[in-house]
């Protein structure tokens, strides 16, 4: 009964926020035309704070974990790579190909995975899943521009892509966390609390913001696609690298970020990149939503798995 209640309170604010966004859109009370631009702040002035929150303060001496950050490196590569040739064989069309190869190796570690470590450890635990945010998605953006320009013909334009990462608002936040450890920074007492009331927000309000964005029309034209996607990213990649995680011994706050980041849906920023990059956009949209609403089951299934276990 223990692990089932650490897996429910783990799981089960996330889900909530998730309805209440849904239950907004369906009352009227936030327009659909407003949720691009709500989305659209939440990442690029919300996440920054969450992110330069996390890090500061952290006693990286005591907490970083070398073998936990190569693990989740060589994973998300792994993961890309097979991600890639699995797709090569199942779909022709280039065009769903980038998009289905995003929804796979792709997750939303920082809309879900740091509110997992939270729920379980509580925020002073999240140093280590913060410094994971600030190397993975940087990852990710990478991948994701090289085989979206890929499958649609175009060359690779390296400067671009570094540019593109520089400038990523979740990379600031965690670069000047970073930066605040490293020369032993103190904020003073009135901008800290602001810092860390504006971090209090971000994550309630992006959940809200994806459940507003829920819809059930996109799936006509894609389900098979979408099916492959979903069982993909909620079932066999957190298989593959949970159970590769537990065999080399990584344990505790490590292996729930590791929950955090190979179990959790697909990255709301796909559906954006896919939609801007000329790829199979609807999919991506369908892969999002989907992943989204069923991963509050099957990451309350791998939690309390791994919680009963022994695992953390």
């Amino acid at each position: 009964m223990e692990s089932f209640f650490v897996a429910l309170n783990a799981v089960l604010p996330m889900f909530i926020m998730l309805f209440i966004g849904f239950l907004v859109r369906k009352l009227k009370i936030l327009q659909d035309s407003f949720l691009p631009q709500l989305n659209k702040i939440v990442f690029n002035v919300f996440f920054p704070f969450l992110m330069f929150n996390n890090i500061y303060g952290s006693d990286f001496s005591s907490v970083f974990s070398p073998k936990l950050l190569a693990f989740a490196v060589i994973g998300v590569f792994t993961i890309y790579f097979l991600s890639i040739g699995f797709t090569l064989l199942v779909e022709k069309s280039n065009y769903s190909r980038g998009a289905m190869i995003q929804a796979i190796y792709r997750s939303n570690f920082v809309l879900m995975g740091l509110p997992i470590a939270a729920n379980i450890f509580g925020k002073d635990k999240l140093g280590m899943t913060a410094v994971l945010v600030a190397v993975i998605v940087p990852i990710y953006n990478m991948l994701a521009v090289i085989t979206l320009e890929i499958f649609r013909g175009q060359k690779i334009n390296v400067l671009k892509i570094l540019k593109g990462i520089a400038r990523n608002p979740l990379i600031i936040g965690s670069a000047l966390g970073l930066l605040s450890v490293a020369f032993n920074i103190s904020l003073p007492e009135t901008i800290d609390k602001t810092v860390s009331d504006i971090a209090a927000v971000a994550t309630p309000l992006a959940l809200i913001v994806l459940g507003a964005s829920v819809t059930f029309d996109s799936i006509k034209g894609c389900s098979r696609n979408l099916v492959i996607c979903i069982i993909a990213r909620l079932v066999v990649v957190p298989a593959l690298c949970l159970g590769t995680a537990a065999l080399i011994g990584i344990r505790g706050v490590d292996f729930v970020s590791l929950i955090g980041l190979f179990a959790s849906p697909c990255a709301v920023s796909s559906f954006t990149m896919a939609q801007q990059m000329d790829s199979d956009f609807k999919l991506a949209g369908a892969a999002v939503v989907f992943t989204s609403v069923l991963a509050c089951f099957t990451m309350f299934l791998w939690i309390f798995f791994f919680r009963q276990a022994g695992f953390f």
